[in-house]
């Protein structure tokens, strides 16, 4: 053996095996044409494939009308499928978890209203009634619903730029219509099994765009933090950090500044002590409200808030209103609170499917991301209507339930029930609560959702990815939120714009003592065949790349008789596209091989076809394009073609 390699026994039964497939010329198979579909069965094929890939109709087959009627309405309500299951002792983690997240939740609501520029109540609410229906609607066992840092800056944002806050009436009806068009758009999107539209926003991007919100949302708690009264409307880090500057003299608050940043340093102790120790997941759950109470207590004794710390005052007692009658069905606004809601309810899905997806793999049990969109638009579209604003999973509370050994979603019943307590019995307690330790307890809650390990690791893995993540990051630092989400989308499709027009393609050539070819450009050991130029294309072939393909082939040609001549080695007699990684091609891609043909035949080379799988086969056939190259041309496998070819070759 060459290199001074000893030869194994395997490597001699291989090459024995070699010599007598060589030698004995043994069968080469024939690509087998695929039977002709009519057009019903095929676009049958493509929109159960498109919209009904999970077979959501097996659980019916083969069952009585009384137990279909019964599955259907457990596929709405899955409470009453796990309900009857649910067990005593089940109840005692759900518990735990519920009063651990109620803990959390209770300070972050209304520091997410505020975010949104609601009074400090409508958070409350948006913490009852959504976390009742997903409850009953909902398939996850983990996900804790309520406000959301995100969603709460992005719907702020957008309708502040229509009404100015201060008009509290007209504020909250257009807030109420976004949420109300929110949870329709999410509906419609479940139940019309529209759900892999989410998909079409990179996860690169919403890296960049959570990352850039986290740095929005703490630089526009600035003015609580700091007890600034004067500030800037805008979200862009240069209007917010010039409204802080030149408020330094002036502006600032001292008692409140010690207040805030106290509170903070001791919040991110705790978020690091429970990260440090899972154990100890309970200090940062409860860290919150021990702060608001400290605070509160600290305010009232010593008359803090006469000297100039700002506190939240008055919160609305009693559960939700009906707020029906304030959305918008007619008029100028239907159109806007359209928009805003469509946008935030987008976001709000991409949330709470991507940490309902996690924890289901975490336990190991099925998530349906269609069924979930319907949970969340009905929450959302009663939520509307009871004065709530956009709810959805939330990744912190959703981690805090995990941990606290949560079983089902009664976890957000109890939730539900002590929010609801809370309104009734302790809104008054609140009064005193300064506005600096809500703006800390945002400001902590935030800092997760900027994960710069998986920064590094998109950039390591993906130049374009992290181009896509880095862009949505500053369109929302240095723009606004919305033009960071618009910007991420518009990445994310010129990404697949730009894999679909411009894809790969590759140069194979034979691994020493095997019949396989591989990219020799991967396998720098592998050889090419004299005369034979073999070409991979790892695409689809469709009107959007079909001339580019074209082109790269004849480039590769080209390429190659140069080299060919430049060595003084044969000369190229077959070009073999290797099909196997073309699952679809149109008519403009057949057009283009036939222009490849056209043009391979007045080089005097030959095309070669192997492994076209049985939609490119089809339609190859129905074109006649099959007949044009010759079914003597086309192969199961490239050593099929290789093997063959090799004796015609001209010396």
């Amino acid at each position: 053996m060459s290199g001074g390699r000893v030869a194994t026994e395997t490597d001699i039964a291989s090459a024995a095996s070699s010599r007598r497939y060589t030698e004995n010329a043994p069968y080469v198979h024939k690509v087998g044409v695929p039977p002709k579909q009519s057009l019903f069965k095929e676009f049958t094929y493509m929109f159960k494939e498109t919209f009904f890939h999970d077979d959501p109709l097996r659980p019916f087959k083969d069952q009585p009308r009384s137990r279909k009627l019964l599955l259907g309405i457990q596929a709405v309500f899955p409470i009453l499928d796990w309900g009857r299951r649910y067990k005593l002792h089940m109840f005692k983690g759900d518990l735990i978890a519920g009063l651990t997240i109620a803990s959390l939740c209770i300070p972050q609501d209304i520091g997410y209203a505020k975010l949104a520029n609601l009074d400090p109540q409508f958070g409350l609410y948006s913490s009852f009634v959504p976390p009742l229906i997903y409850a009953i609607m909902g398939s996850s066992r983990d996900i804790a619903i309520g406000p959301v840092a995100v969603v709460s800056l992005l719907l702020g944002s957008l309708v502040q730029n229509e009404i100015d806050p201060k008009h509290k009436p007209e504020y909250q009806r257009l807030m109420f219509t976004a949420t109300f068009f929110a949870g329709v758009t999410q509906f419609v999107l479940g139940f019309f099994r529209l759900g892999f539209l989410i998909d079409f926003l990179s996860h690169a991007a919403v890296v960049g765009f959570m990352a850039g919100a986290a740095i929005t949302i703490s630089l526009q708690q600035l003015k609580g933090l700091l007890g600034v009264k004067k500030f800037t409307k805008k979200t862009d880090i240069v209007s917010v950090m010039r409204s802080v500057w030149t408020n330094v003299h002036h502006g600032w608050n001292w008692e409140t500044v010690v207040i805030g940043v106290s509170f903070l340093a001791f919040l991110l102790l705790a978020k690091y002590i429970g990260k440090k120790n899972r154990k100890l997941f309970w200090v940062p759950a409860i860290a919150p409200l021990i702060s608001v109470i400290i605070s509160t207590f600290f305010v009232f004794i010593t008359h803090a808030d006469k000297k100039g710390v700002q506190i939240v005052n008055h919160i609305e007692r009693g559960i939700n209103p009906p707020s029906v009658h304030k959305i918008h069905f007619t008029g100028s606004y239907v159109g806007i609170g359209f928009r805003i809601g469509a946008i935030a309810g987008m976001i709000g899905l991409t949330e709470a499917v991507a940490i309902g997806r996690t924890f289901a793999a975490m336990k190991d049990y099925h998530l349906d991301g269609n069924k979930e969109m319907v949970a969340l638009g009905t929450m959302n579209v009663i939520g509307s209507m009871t004065s709530c604003y956009v709810a959805t999973g939330s990744f912190s509370r959703s981690a805090v339930n995990y941990m606290a050994g949560c079983n089902t979603a009664v976890s957000n019943i109890v939730m539900s029930i002590v929010v609801l307590l809370t309104l009734e019995l302790i809104t008054p307690l609140f009064k005193y609560t300064p506005n600096t330790i809500l703006a800390s307890i945002i400001i902590s809650a935030v800092v997760g959702l900027f994960d710069y390990e998986a920064m590094i690791l998109i950039w390591k893995i993906d130049k374009f990815d992290f181009v896509a993540c880095m862009g949505a990051f500053f369109g929302v630092v240095f723009a606004s939120v919305e033009i960071g989400l618009l910007i991420a989308v518009a990445i994310s499709f010129a990404k697949i714009l730009l894999q679909v027009t411009r894809p790969r393609t590759a140069v194979l050539g034979k691994i020493p003592r095997t019949t396989v070819y591989r990219n020799i450009q991967q396998y720098p050991e592998a050889t090419k065949v004299p005369g034979v130029l073999i070409v991979r294309v790892d695409s689809a072939i469709y009107f959007s790349n079909s001339n580019y393909i074209r082109e790269r082939i004849l480039r590769l040609l080209a390429d190659e008789e140069e080299e060919q001549k430049a060595n003084e080695r044969p000369r190229i007699q077959y070009l073999i596209v290797e099909m196997s990684p073309v699952t679809d091609i149109d008519t403009s891609g057949i057009h283009a091989l036939e222009d490849l043909y056209k043009n391979l035949q007045k080089r005097d080379v030959q095309l070669v076809l192997a492994n076209p799988g049985q939609i490119v086969l089809d339609k190859l056939h129905t074109s006649d394009f099959a007949n044009t190259v010759g079914d003597d041309k086309i192969f199961l496998t490239v050593a099929d073609a290789v093997m063959t070819l090799a004796p015609k070759m001209e010396p």
